[in-house]
């Protein structure tokens, strides 16, 4: 009976309807949460006139939103290793759809904030399992392109989130740029049939049918070679899943992904809540403001195609280090100049630095790390990345009292870019899980040796 390593399998497979499905109803999450993400941003000044908050409130208010997606990127993303990413993408994917609907029925802005916080635990949650379950069943020549992809459709979210609060904001109020934020809500049926459990999952759990009923989806081809044989993975080894990203070598390159994770977050948060106000503080109204949000989204979607696909060619850090201090350059600059025009190209390159670029990074930590501790490595840096998230809105409120002239605000912000670049330089590729690949596939010929010699 031949034996076969369902990672191998994967990673020679063929674009099939499998992938696809699996594709658009990943994307389809991550716009929702890219939407959630940006409502609050786009609605901060119509929350302060109606509720009569303060900006350090309303700053607040985001960073206890943030809070909510730490403590989901920590307990999901470890939970996720146990009873397996489907059943969290799926749970995770009802919190934050659900209880940020309910947002806009808040009647203050304690009810508002709580509703915030639970709707953050899902988004914590979701994202770093999307990340898993799409980087384990990409091909890998394609890999970072699909998942660089499928990230694109937080940008999409956030596009669509600043165009619909522009739309309904001056003729329908708030309320109702938050009530569609329920919409996943109608796909939960088709995510319990069209998204697949790991496959490295079911084997651990001893589910080998259902494991070999999925890969003979992703590769047909499969069944027209008589029976087969999985390759059973090698027992987890005793100790926190946590430690073990501190493991063979692996220590620094983990807290550098957690530095620039946090920087890439203090940028995002600071953008995604700010920006409009940020804006008309330098002069514009707020429909022009929201254009602003929409650009940088823009500069988003494509700077994660472009460079998604780069990374494939030349590797992640000679991506990601430059993406980093051009976002910092243009913070820089963006205050300075009263050039609409100008001011278009510099948030579009900021989106690409920031949203953009953590996606990309996403895709980075995934491949980084093996498959059996993906989910907690994810989880981890995301967390500790959602720290600056928390840091940012509140960082930015006091900054917006303290009545500075707006090139200092954004340079401000720019630090969090300079310190994000440097961190990525310390990252150390060599003892990524590129090797423990090959280790793999090695143990797995040997293993066909072994059967071939017992048959004889």
């Amino acid at each position: 009976m031949k034996v076969i390593n369902p990672m191998n399998v994967i990673d020679s497979s063929k674009i099939s309807s499998f992938h696809v499905w699996l594709i658009i109803w990943l994307f389809i999450i991550i716009s929702f949460d890219g939407y959630d993400v940006v409502i609050y941003g786009a609605t901060v000044p119509s929350l302060i006139n109606e509720w009569g908050i303060s900006d350090v409130t309303a700053g607040a208010i985001g960073s206890y939103s943030v809070i909510g997606t730490a403590i989901g990127a920590i307990v999901f993303g470890m939970f996720a290793d146990k009873i397996g990413r489907k059943k969290i993408i799926i749970v995770t994917t009802f919190l934050f759809s659900f209880f940020t609907m309910l947002s806009g029925f808040a009647s203050s802005p304690v009810i508002f904030a709580v509703f915030r916080i639970i709707a953050g635990i899902g988004l914590g949650g979701v994202m770093p399992n999307v990340i898993a379950l799409a980087t384990e069943f990409s091909p890998k020549r394609v890999r970072s392109a699909i998942v660089s992809f499928i990230f694109c459709g937080y940008s999409i979210g956030a596009l669509t989130a600043a165009l619909t609060s522009r739309s309904l904001l001056p003729t329908a109020g708030w309320e109702p740029v938050y009530w569609l934020a329920g919409i996943p809500l109608l796909f939960i049926p088709f995510f319990f049939k069209y998204i697949p459990e790991s496959v490295g999952f079911l084997m651990e759990k001893g589910k080998e049918g259902q494991a070999k009923a999925t890969l003979l989806k992703i590769a047909p081809k499969l069944a027209e070679d008589g029976q087969f044989e999985i390759l059973k993975p090698a027992a987890k080894e005793a100790g926190s899943p946590v430690v073990k990203l501190f493991e063979n070598k692996r220590a620094l390159s983990t807290i550098m992904f957690w530095i620039s994770c946090f920087s890439a977050f203090v940028l995002i948060y600071s953008m995604n809540t700010w920006l409009p106000r940020l804006m008309m503080e330098s002069g514009y109204d707020l429909s022009s403001s929201l254009a602003f949000t929409a650009v940088m989204q823009v500069g988003a979607i494509i700077g994660t195609i472009i460079f998604g696909r780069l990374v494939d060619k030349i590797g992640f850090k000679k991506v990601l280090i430059p993406l980093f201090f051009c976002g910092a350059i243009a913070l820089s600059f963006i205050g300075l100049t009263n050039n609409m025009g100008i001011a278009f190209v510099l948030i579009f390159i900021i989106g690409a630095a920031s949203v953009g670029l953590q996606n990309i990074s996403n895709a980075f930590v995934s491949q980084y790390y093996p498959s059996s501790m993906r989910s907690t490595a994810l989880g981890s840096t995301m967390a500790f990345g959602r720290i600056g998230g928390i840091f940012a809105p509140t960082f930015v409120g006091f900054l917006l009292t303290m009545n500075l002239l707006p090139q200092f605000n954004f340079a401000a912000i720019g630090v969090a870019a300079l310190i994000g670049g440097i961190a990525m330089l310390f990252v150390q590729e060599k003892y990524g899980n590129y090797y423990e690949e090959k280790e793999e596939i090695f143990l797995e010929e040997e293993h066909e040796v072994k059967m071939v010699k017992q048959n004889v």
